[in-house]
């Protein structure tokens, strides 16, 4: 069943996901929020899907939340229901962004601003068109971060940069983005999806329990001790030494051959 305000399709084991509100800059407003948290749920339990590419259509990746139909809201009294007050569906798909095993590229098209710029982060790589912008644009609008902005950005850029950010909303460019660390690439505009799908597909050819306990270990180990970050290295490791990928690695080491991993 197609969403409404987001296009989805898998070829070559790679999800793209598009937000598509193309006249709103992407803005996370009417049901992108629960589109995407379904892609992305869907996109992590389909074996046929190794990467997941989050980009925008249009000229903009995601302008942040939908502040007009914000403001609608507001002023007809409309209230959110009572799971938001505890587990919104921000929070709900960065965790589910967190969880997937499978890597996710943001392919930042163009404005990244608030909420648009946290997604970004969510994904566990970006790569940029050098038409791209970011900006923390909550405090232009009395707001403090949130899709968990505040989580993210001191741990990419340390704390200093990320308060400078977050408390004038200033927007740096896609330059100053690679500087600071927030992206892995910057790339002509016509050559950022190629890009992306270049990098998604040699990441899909990878073996996947492999893939996903590295991603699990790498999140894990920023917030544990030394001894806590090696026993968990210990136990991922243990575990892809009995996978057939792994079997299948070594021979084609010892066999001077590409690998063919089968996720087994």
């Amino acid at each position: 069943m197609p969403y409404k305000c987001l296009l989805y399709a898998v070829q070559d084991r790679i999800a793209t996901l598009t937000l598509n509100r193309p006249e709103r800059l992407n803005a996370l407003g009417d049901t992108l929020r629960d589109d995407l948290y379904d892609a992305v749920t869907k996109s992590a339990a389909d074996p046929n899907v190794g990467v997941l590419v989050i980009t925008g259509a249009g000229r903009g990746f995601c302008s942040g939340g939908d502040v007009k139909s914000m403001n609608e809201r507001e002023q007809s009294g409309e209230t959110p229901p009572p799971i938001d007050r505890f587990a919104p569906i921000r929070d709900r798909i960065v965790l589910a962004m967190r969880d997937c095993p499978k890597p996710i590229i943001a392919a930042v098209n163009g404005a990244a601003a608030g909420a648009g710029m946290n997604l970004a982060l969510a994904c566990d790589m970006r790569i940029a068109s050098s038409a791209a912008k970011f900006s923390q644009a909550f405090v232009k609008r009395g707001l403090a971060p949130d899709w968990a902005g505040t989580w993210f950005l001191p741990r990419v850029v340390g704390t200093a940069k990320a308060f400078e950010l977050i408390f004038t909303g200033d927007t740096i460019d896609a330059n100053e983005a690679l500087r600071l660390g927030i992206v892995n690439a910057v790339v002509g505009a016509e050559e950022l999806i190629p890009h992306a799908y270049k990098l998604a597909r040699k990441i899909a050819d990878g073996p996947p329990v492999a893939i996903a306990v590295s991603k699990r270990a790498v999140y894990h180990n920023q917030d544990v001790d030394l001894r806590a970050g090696l026993e968990f290295e210990t136990f991922a490791q243990g575990l892809c030494r009995e996978t057939e990928d792994s079997k299948e690695g070594v021979r084609a080491f010892i066999e001077k051959r590409a690998p063919v991993f089968r996720g087994r």
